[in-house]
C-alpha cells in the first residue's frame, strides 16, 4: 500500500479505536476514505459467506446442557475435519473451507456456545475449557471414532488447546491432525483489541466497554463498524465485500460472550498442552495479523511436537477468508499428509496382529 493511504488508515484507526477525539471534519474525512475502500473492485463480491452446509445433523448438547448448532457436508464415510470458528463470528468464516474440502472429506462446522446460532450457557461459562469440552462434544456425535482433523481459527484453536489439555489420549488416536489458523497459545497480543475496548482493568474486561464495543460492531454494515472489522482482522487489500460481512456479524453474540469469553482468550496460556498434540500440525497466520501476529504464531509451531509453519503475505487475522486460495492449496497438502500418517500406524498394527495369530 503507498505510505500515504497508509497513513490515513493509521489515523483513521486512531480514531475508531477511541485514541483520538478528532474534529468534525477528521470523521468526514475517515468517512470518506471507508466509502471509496468499499467502491474499490471486488473479485469476491457476490459470494454467497452466510450459506451453511448442506446437511443438519441436528443439535448437540454439551456436557452442561448447552445446544450447540452443527451442520455437515461431504461423504459421511471419507475422513473427517471438524472447523472451530474464532471470537464473536460463526461457522460461516469458513466458508471457503467447507465448498472445497467437503468434496474429498466429511466436514463438520459448529458454532461455539453463545455465538451464531448455538444457545447460550446457561451457567454463564464461556471459558475455555468448556468451548473444548463442546469440541469433545461435537466430536462424540459426529466423528465416533475418527480419523479426524481439527481446524480453529484464533479462539476455536484456543479451544482445540483445551480440548488437548483434557483430552490428551484423542491426539494420535482418534485426531490424525490439527491445523491452527491465526491463533496462538499464550500472550495473545492485545494491542488492537485493547485500543478498541478502552483500557482493560487488568485482564477483566469491564462490561460497560464490551458493551460499548459490541453496539458498535452491531451496527452492522455502518461506516464504524466496517471501519473496526477492517482494522482489526484484515490487510492492506482486503476485500470490501469480506470485511462489510464480518462487520455485519461480528457483533451479534450476547454481552456475557464479549465480556467472560474475551477475559478468557486474553488470559489465554495452554503452553502446558501443545506436547500432548503429538500429531502432525499446521499453523497459518497472516503477516499483517495484529491480534495473533507471526511471532505468536513461530511460538506456537516452535513449541508443538511436530508443526509446519505458513505466513501468508498480506493477510489479516482472517487469513482462511482473505487468501483463502492460497490457504486452502497449503492445507490441502496438510490433510493429505496427516490422514496418510493417520492410516500408516494403524496399518502397521493391523499387520503385527495377523503375525501373532
Amino acid at each position: 500500500m503507498p505510505e500515504r493511504p497508509r497513513r490515513r488508515w493509521k489515523s483513521a484507526a486512531a480514531w475508531a479505536a477511541g485514541l483520538t477525539v478528532g474534529t468534525a471534519a477528521g470523521i468526514v474525512t475517515t468517512r470518506a476514505l471507508i466509502r471509496r475502500d468499499r467502491r474499490r473492485i471486488d473479485p469476491e463480491a457476490g459470494e454467497h459467506l452466510a450459506e451453511l452446509p448442506p446437511d443438519d445433523p441436528g443439535p448437540v448438547v454439551a456436557a452442561d446442557g448447552t445446544l450447540l448448532h452443527v451442520r455437515a457436508a461431504g461423504d459421511p464415510a471419507a475422513p473427517g475435519i471438524l472447523l472451530a470458528h474464532g471470537f464473536s463470528l460463526d461457522m460461516t468464516t469458513w466458508h471457503y473451507q467447507w465448498k472445497e474440502w467437503s468434496k474429498r472429506y466429511r466436514t463438520v462446522l459448529f458454532d461455539h456456545r453463545g455465538h451464531g446460532r448455538s444457545g447460550t450457557s446457561a451457567g454463564r461459562d464461556y471459558t475455555l475449557q468448556a468451548m473444548g469440552a463442546d469440541i469433545k462434544a461435537v466430536l462424540d456425535a459426529t466423528f465416533p471414532e475418527g480419523p479426524v482433523v481439527l481446524a480453529g481459527h484464533s479462539m476455536g484453536g484456543m479451544a482445540i488447546l483445551a480440548f488437548a489439555e483434557a483430552h490428551p489420549e484423542e491426539f494420535r488416536s482418534r485426531v490424525a491432525g490439527v491445523l491452527f489458523a491465526d491463533t496462538a497459545a499464550a500472550e495473545v497480543v492485545r494491542g488492537a483489541v485493547g485500543g478498541i475496548l478502552g483500557r482493560l482493568s487488568g485482564h477483566k474486561v469491564p462490561d460497560d466497554r464490551a458493551e460499548r464495543i459490541r453496539g458498535y460492531m452491531k451496527e452492522g454494515r455502518s461506516d464504524l463498524a466496517y471501519l473496526v472489522a477492517r482494522l482489526t482482522n484484515f490487510g492492506h487489500h482486503a476485500s470490501p465485500w469480506l470485511v462489510d460481512y464480518i462487520a455485519a456479524i461480528s457483533g451479534q453474540a450476547p454481552i456475557e460472550v464479549w465480556t467472560d469469553a474475551l477475559t478468557g482468550v486474553l488470559e489465554l496460556d495452554f503452553r502446558h498442552a501443545l506436547e500432548h498434540i503429538m500429531v502432525p500440525a499446521l499453523v497459518i497466520v497472516g503477516d499483517v495479523d495484529r491480534i495473533t501476529p507471526p511471532s505468536s504464531a513461530r511460538a506456537l509451531a516452535s513449541a508443538l511436537p511436530d508443526a509446519e509453519l505458513l505466513v501468508l503475505e498480506g493477510a489479516g487475522h482472517l487469513s482462511m477468508m482473505e487468501r483463502h486460495e492460497q490457504f486452502n492449496e497449503a492445507a490441502g497438502a496438510f490433510l493429505e499428509r496427516a490422514f496418510a500418517e493417520h492410516r500408516a500406524p494403524a496399518a502397521a498394527r493391523r499387520r503385527i496382529g495377523s503375525a501373532k495369530a
